[in-house]
């Protein structure tokens, strides 16, 4: 049996499409914080079942017969070290088989500040006595077509990220290549450095956007501290802001950028276009 974490999330929702496409519904856990937000899934028969990052206990008894377990890195940035650390000690008391975790891409070596609790996660996995895969993600390039309509509004994309080289691929890509490795015998160990199969600059970004729309968008880069405030004034938080400002300037130091194509061999075929993902981001604003 396979279990889910944040199965109703962005990413999680997606790795289960795809594990359905090639296991019975009654094979599959998802382990959610509010169930009834999975109910779409158990109309499919896929096993639904509460599972609290904050809440071992939870977490015990959704895991009970799991063979295999993807553990979606938990969104609550500053807080995720100890709820990972609670899902370990669930896998292993539920003498999970291999656990995949969703890590961040290079996250032994990254620039960016986010990615340190990825590196300390890992650090608990190999100290845990499980055995499991490290799934690298990359930037989700949904993280960038979600500003698209802004930029039209203003005519300008704004960042730090310099002339930095962005390997991004679409959430689906990520999606399939943690299905592939939960699907695949023999992935105890593996670490895969997961990135689209071509790179691009947020010059090159704010260029596709003015090509599919004729309207012009201008990337205007700036200093991190100046990104910073932009980002504050406009009603981010402080911390997410200066995480946003941070990343963009880890990608300017190559921190998302990798050409090992790791991740279109890993689901056997292309990563999603730029061009793609952009226009779709169009079509639906």
């Amino acid at each position: 049996m396979i279990t889910v974490t944040g199965a109703t999330g962005q990413l999680g929702r997606q790795v289960i499409a795809a594990l359905l496409k090639e296991l019975p519904p009654s094979e599959i856990v998802a382990a959610v914080r509010d169930t009834e937000k999975g109910k779409d899934l158990e109309d499919l028969g896929v096993q639904v079942r509460r599972a609290d990052y904050d809440q071992p206990g939870s977490l015990k008894e959704a895991f009970k017969g799991t063979g295999k377990l993807l553990l979606v890195s938990s969104s609550e940035i500053g807080r995720r070290i100890r709820q990972h650390a609670a899902v370990i000690d669930a896998a292993r008391s539920a003498d999970v088989e291999l656990l995949a975790y969703t890590s961040g891409l290079h996250a032994q070596t990254s620039p960016l500040v986010l990615f340190a609790e990825h590196r300390k996660t890992e650090a608990m996995l190999r100290q845990s006595g499980l055995s499991f895969v490290l799934l690298r993600n990359g930037w989700y390039t949904e993280n960038h077509t979600a500003t698209i309509p802004a930029a039209l509004e203003h005519g300008t994309l704004l960042g730090c990220a310099g002339a930095g080289r962005i390997a991004s691929a679409a959430r689906a890509d990520y999606a399939a290549a943690a299905a592939k490795a939960l699907l695949l015998e023999g992935q105890a160990g593996r670490v895969y450095e997961l990135a689209g199969d071509s790179a691009y600059t947020m010059e090159d970004f704010a260029g596709e956007i003015t090509k599919q729309t004729g309207k012009t968008v201008a990337y205007k880069d700036m200093p991190e501290e100046e990104y910073k405030a932009v980002l504050v004034s406009a009603g981010i938080p402080e911390g997410l802001a200066a995480l946003l400002a941070d990343s963009d300037t880890g990608a300017s130091k190559g921190g998302l950028f990798d050409d090992s194509h790791q991740l279109s061999k890993l689901i056997g075929r292309p990563t999603t276009p730029l061009a793609e993902s952009v226009a779709e981001a169009i079509k639906g604003s």
